[in-house]
């Protein structure tokens, strides 16, 4: 009588057989006699362009394959804030609470505009929206854009603005390196 190993592997290899065959027959062989492709009769068109993806979506990819620890949530939720704080100290002309959230060139224009201003400015009333609408990376810098839409006491503004930060940078915030208060023609609406 053979022994229990013996017949393991008798059986081990009367599978590997039957599904051997098995593949053959459903995938089959070449043989060199496959029926070509069958060629079109009409002239080729070209086919429409795919649609290109959203700008924020393949950047924003790089920038999470670049920095395992950015997440798009925390993200939002921190523009948000900063928008708040941002909007808040202009109107009161807090220039201390600008200088370390603002590039050089924003501060120096939101500086400006603090020192130009006649009346009082209008009221920030509430943030209504924030979407990404861009997203680059640039070697180890990234930047993110996005419309904040915003209800103050003059009526509804759309923001574009633009965040940046070094990802080898041990600071974890986002700087305001521009404004706009324009969306891009292909992201309006």
């Amino acid at each position: 009588m053979p022994d229990s190993q013996t017949l393991g592997l008798f059986i081990a290899a009367v599978l590997a057989g039957v599904i051997c065959f098995r593949l053959y027959w459903v995938l089959g062989r070449r043989t060199g006699n496959e029926p070509q492709p069958q060629t079109a009769s009409k002239p080729l068109v070209p086919a429409p362009a795919a649609p290109t993806p959203a700008p924020s979506s393949s950047g924003l990819l790089d920038i999470q394959l670049a920095d395992r620890t950015f997440d798009t949530p925390k993200f939002l939720t921190g523009a948000r804030t900063a928008y708040d704080q941002i909007v808040t100290a202009f109107a009161k002309g807090d220039r201390e609470t600008l200088r370390p959230l603002l590039s050089p060139d924003v501060y120096a224009a939101f500086d400006a505009g603090i020192t130009a201003r006649g009346e009082p400015p209008a009221t920030f009333l509430k943030l209504h929206d924030a979407r990404i609408v861009g997203a680059v990376l640039h070697g180890r810098e990234a930047e993110i854009t996005l419309a904040f839409v915003a209800e103050f006491s003059t009526g509804s503004v759309t923001d574009v603005w633009t965040f940046a930060r070094n990802l080898d940078s041990t600071d974890p915030n986002w700087m305001l390196v521009a404004t706009s208060g324009d969306l891009p023609p292909d992201l309006a609406g």
